[in-house]
């Protein structure tokens, strides 16, 4: 594809003034800029230059809209509405689903842009790449999912490919991710990408290195027109499958969606008050002093966001003294979490219910607060400062009243413990600020420790941290909150320091230690299997539970899944807890997109 300048006059004036990236001055093809009145500008979902828009790469690394759950080119198989806890229609629909299997009809309207049908061989093809290639974004499918079965069925008289996803029972038997996956994986074309394998040796890696960014074959209702460093442009394609299957024969409002590329967040903010962005998912403070400009939140008032995930410091176990959940439990109990609201997030949060279960309409079933209450640390500095003494440690001060360092019941001096988090992240840095001075006042000796994201990632999985800065389970999903507990406390792949585990990086629970608890791994198995809402409820308590006991892991505060913001300047209609036709997720990610249908033009 050839990269294209696009002029600054096809940008709103406030977005040109803001980017300090725009640097071209070439009209687009047809002379003129886009219509203001058939463009929607989005931002926050691409911070780099665009280098990828392959669908077979791994999911961070091909450009926006062709990563994460974002279906503007190419769909997932279902889509999950974060709000009814509904999986909804995309290039399937949702048949039946039991602890044996989760069964899809794929629509017979099904069509790629090349005009051939979506089949069932391109649902197989992508998922079984797993089997085929180890280096596949789908390489962990297959614990998952032992076999698709493909039947044909008649429905009124259309005959439709019935997909039955086996849930690998053997390996993981896990319904709840299977469920995940049918809504994070797209599918891709199988005559498009088998014809690139064969032209590439069978090797998935030389596949995954093609751009595939001219003229890409899609399902989706957008396709790519042009991208450069400043911005990607997307075309509506008016011949899309869905528009008769899925919407009544209605085409999304916007002809065209732009996402300008910035690097700060200040220039986000400015767009959205000006009106010259239409939706963001960046932080942006004091959001409900932005309603008089015209900017929505999902809530009118604070806290203005769904929760959708739960910053936390994860704990390090291997280390002393994290090693002893009392001094984990003191360190809880001295963190003020009105202040870590208030200060570092513009009280986007409400209260925090102890434990790993958020008070949101999926999940809040599961949350018995009388049982959390009892198994809870009392917080306030008093509250830890007795936590400490109790188990024997003492805090040494300085003369001025600033802490000096800690003691162990030995009298032996503790090592200062750091907290690792990445460098510019304002808000989790802010978070970091707020929880060290609350606990250094009660006596504990820790330290901020900002590094370069380059330190940050590698040392998630292999454990080379005292504390860690993370936002577990971070994405809305099917498997919440089961997927948040396997995040922070699974065993079921526990290694030493140094070597790689992707759930459960503080190390909790070692199944080689005398003290190891099977009940948590146990729980963690039954519940993906558990159908009767009683019994999972009380699962999910005993689980809860154990963690308050424990405190593996210290949430720190509620943010939402996105930072689901719009301006009405332009565009109109958008979901809001008094308008909740859909979700409150941006109009590219899952059910989020049936959105665009739904937009009208301000008056």
């Amino acid at each position: 594809m050839q990269v294209k300048k696009w002029c600054l006059s096809a940008l709103p004036v406030a977005l040109a003034a803001s980017a300090s990236l725009l640097t071209g001055c070439n009209s687009d093809s047809n002379g003129s800029g886009f219509p203001r009145e058939q463009t929607l500008y989005v931002a926050g979902s691409q911070w780099g230059d665009p280098s990828s828009f392959n669908p077979l790469a791994e999911t961070w690394q091909p450009a926006w809209p062709v990563n994460d759950r974002f279906n503007l080119m190419y769909e997932t198989v279902l889509n999950y509405n974060t709000l009814t806890g509904v999986m909804e229609p995309a290039l399937g629909t949702l048949v039946s689903q039991d602890n044996d299997s989760v069964v899809v009809d794929l629509n017979p309207a099904a069509k790629w842009s090349d005009g051939k049908p979506v089949t069932a061989a391109d649902v197989k093809f992508v998922f079984d790449l797993g089997r085929r290639f180890s280096d596949a974004a789908t390489s962990f499918a297959p614990q998952f999912i032992s076999e698709i079965k493909v039947t044909t069925v008649d429905n009124g008289g259309v005959k439709t490919e019935r997909m039955n996803f086996l849930v690998n029972k053997k390996d993981r038997n896990n319904r709840l991710v299977v469920l995940d996956l049918l809504q994070a994986i797209r599918i891709a074309p199988s005559h498009v990408f088998e014809a690139l394998l064969k032209a590439n040796g069978d090797t998935l890696a030389n596949v995954k290195k093609l751009k595939i960014d001219s003229a890409p074959v899609v399902s989706g209702p957008y396709n790519l027109k042009s991208y450069s460093n400043e911005k990607i442009i997307l075309e509506r394609r008016d011949d899309y499958w869905g528009n008769a299957a899925l919407h009544g024969g209605k085409m999304p409002a916007p002809k065209y969606i732009i996402h300008p590329i910035y690097k700060s967040n200040d220039a986000f903010a400015i767009g959205l008050a000006k009106g010259d962005l239409d939706a963001t998912q960046t932080f942006i403070p004091r959001i409900g002093t932005k309603s008089k400009d015209g900017v929505g939140t999902w809530l009118e008032k604070a806290p203005y966001y769904v929760p959708g995930a739960i910053p936390m410091l994860i704990l390090n176990v291997t280390k002393k003294p994290l090693d002893d959940k009392n001094f984990r439990r003191a360190m809880a109990a001295a963190i003020n979490y009105g202040d870590v609201s208030d200060l570092a997030v513009s009280g986007y949060s409400g209260k925090l219910n102890p434990g790993l279960i958020m008070p949101t309409v999926l999940e809040g079933k599961y949350f018995d607060s009388a049982s959390a209450a009892a198994h809870a640390v009392a917080l306030g500095k008093e509250a830890a400062q007795k936590i400490l003494a109790d188990a024997g440690y003492k805090a040494v001060f300085k003369a001025d009243g600033s802490l000096d360092y800690t003691t162990d019941k030995a009298g032996n001096k503790l090592p200062t413990l750091s907290i690792k988090a990445p460098a510019g992240w304002s808000d989790w840095e802010a978070m970091v600020k707020i929880a060290v001075k609350a606990m250094r006042e009660a006596g504990i000796d820790v330290r901020e420790g900002f590094v370069d994201a380059s330190q940050y990632w590698p040392s998630k999985p292999s454990g080379e941290f005292d504390i860690l800065m993370d936002k577990p389970a971070s994405n809305v999903t099917p498997s919440l909150p089961w997927s948040r507990f396997e995040a922070v406390m699974s065993s079921r792949n526990w290694a030493e320091i140094g070597k790689s585990m992707n759930e459960n990086q503080g190390r909790y629970n070692n199944p080689k230690d005398k003290g190891y608890n099977k009940k948590v791994d146990s729980l963690l198995k039954a519940i993906p299997l558990v159908t009767d809402s009683a019994a999972l409820k009380k699962a999910y308590v005993e689980l809860n539970n154990i963690f308050l006991d424990d405190q593996p892991a210290i949430p720190l505060v509620y943010l939402p899944e996105q930072f689901y913001q719009f301006s009405t300047k332009t565009w109109t209609n958008w979901p809001t807890e008094k308008n909740s036709y859909g979700p409150p997720q941006l109009p590219w990610v899952s059910a989020g997109i049936n959105t665009l249908w739904q937009l009208q033009l301000a008056k």
